[in-house]
């Protein structure tokens, strides 16, 4: 069942945006010269030509201190009264990784914890802002993807280590009206559980650990994520269409009035055969996992700083964002862009 989520009270404004992605680039050559495939085989099935990963000692904190540093910084402000960090490779099982993030960002005390939606993490993390201002919890939120996820996936294994970067992307949202520019409109959100194992790393929780005990007996692999991509793909295009047209059809917007359509930054075909069920012509389709992959929860709001900061987000744009991850789980919102101050393109 896919819940719709209503507006009450105060709306959640995206006040800021920001990015960041590790400085060390693996491109499809470098992957090809010791996996069993091909540069152009790995660009035709995914859409993706480079991607970002972390270098020794990097880690998903690291990256979201990075991009929370410039949304606050695009928002024009030091201060925000709730962390949120939606992330599926935390630096630790415990703690979460949001207060550390708030403490090196220089926050103070204030409210921080871990979200984990995979890549829909972004769309669940904006549900949840949403309600902590709705109910005056919060008067602003600095909303975290961050993921160095490349470190939880078998290097050997073509069908996903071809697939997936690093890096983070950050929003600050504040408290402000619905009819104003930046509003997250309703946000319809989904899961099923009982395709969970589509998409999973069998090792490291508590599952295994009451089984077999830490690490007894235990194959590699099972440390690594595993994928059934075909019914992967499947699913996505079904659920993340479903869930775009439930987050139009709350907003009040004809599919034929949105401007730019930002999905989650899976594979190129995915993205494309959602654009074509919903009938959003190709130009008004953003991509940019040809040069970052897909960066699960960090995904949206990357490829959101991107676009804005390439020119191909401007003030007023209708824009509609959709994402499919592990769970299984789905969401879409919209908003109007507002007029953000943006970093340089990624």
């Amino acid at each position: 069942m896919t819940v719709r989520q209503k507006n009450r009270g105060a709306a959640a404004v995206l006040a800021g945006v920001g990015a960041y992605v590790p400085p060390k680039t693996v491109t499809n050559a470098d992957l090809s010269a010791h996996l069993d495939t091909s540069p152009d085989w790995i660009t035709s099935r995914t859409g993706i030509e480079e991607r970002h990963v972390v270098s020794a000692g990097e880690s998903s904190v690291d990256l979201a201190v990075e991009a929370g540093n410039r949304a606050l910084k695009s928002a024009g402000t030091g201060t925000v009264d709730m962390v949120v960090l939606a992330t599926t490779s935390p630096d630790r099982l415990c703690p979460a990784g949001a207060p550390e993030v708030a403490h090196r960002l220089g926050l103070g005390i204030v409210p921080a914890f871990d979200l984990t939606s995979a890549c829909s993490g972004f769309l669940f993390g904006l549900a949840t802002a949403q309600g902590l201002i709705a109910s005056e919890t919060a008067e602003s939120v600095l909303l975290v993807g961050a993921e160095a996820f490349t470190t939880f996936v078998d290097p050997a294994d073509r069908g996903t280590a071809v697939i997936f970067g690093d890096g983070a992307g950050a929003v600050v949202l504040r408290a402000g009206s619905t009819d104003e520019p930046g509003a997250i409109g309703p946000v319809s959100l989904g899961t099923d559980g009982s395709h969970a194992d589509l998409l999973h790393i069998p090792s490291g929780g508590s599952r295994q650990r009451s089984a077999t005990g830490l690490g007894h007996g235990l194959d590699v692999s099972s440390w690594y994520l595993q994928m059934a991509g075909r019914t992967l793909f499947q699913q996505a295009v079904a659920r993340m269409t479903e869930a775009s047209r439930s987050a139009l059809e709350q907003a009040g917007w004809p599919v034929a009035t949105v401007d730019r359509f930002v999905g989650h930054q899976a594979n190129l075909r995915i993205l494309t055969a959602v654009a074509k069920r919903l009938e959003i012509p190709a130009e008004r389709l953003f991509v940019n996992i040809d040069r970052v992959g897909n960066t699960l929860a960090a995904s949206i709001p990357l490829a959101l700083t991107a676009a804005a900061s390439g020119g191909e987000l401007t003030s007023g744009d209708r824009v509609l964002l959709s994402a499919f991850g592990a769970g299984l789980s789905w969401g879409g919102t919209t908003l109007v862009w507002p007029d953000l101050v943006t970093d340089a393109p990624l």
